[in-house]
């Protein structure tokens, strides 16, 4: 058994690509609009890593939990602290809860908890 996806709906689909592909750094690996009003995107590192499903249906609100939030590893968390700053997102961190792991946080634009973190 593999774990797919997580299905993410949004209210902007391109505010939301801007942020998955530009910020994250994933790439999209699939698009489709299986009826009027609806889009659906997977998004992955490549086509055979767990994907991110981002859903934009007209007239759904997304609403998400506060206590939901996606973990993605970056080789530096200082870089990834700085490129997410002079983007102007307000980042949460960082924390070092163990000798060898720091991360921080940003949130989407639906307002989804992204953490960024890095092991060493």
């Amino acid at each position: 058994m593999k774990f797919a996806w997580v299905t993410l709906n949004v209210s902007d689909m391109k505010k939301s690509l801007d942020f998955y592909e530009g910020v994250v750094g994933l790439k999209t690996n699939r698009r489709m609009g299986p009826e009027k009003g609806r889009e659906i995107v997977f998004l992955g590192f490549d086509d055979s890593s767990t994907q991110v499903e981002l859903i934009c249906s007209q007239n759904v609100k997304p609403e998400h939990g506060q206590d939901l939030s996606l973990g993605f590893e970056v080789k530096s968390l200082a870089e990834k602290t700085e490129f997410l700053e002079k983007a102007g997102y307000k980042v949460d961190g960082p924390y070092q809860p163990a000798p060898h792991i720091k991360f921080s946080y940003v949130k989407d634009p639906d307002g989804v908890k992204i953490q960024f973190f890095e092991n060493f």
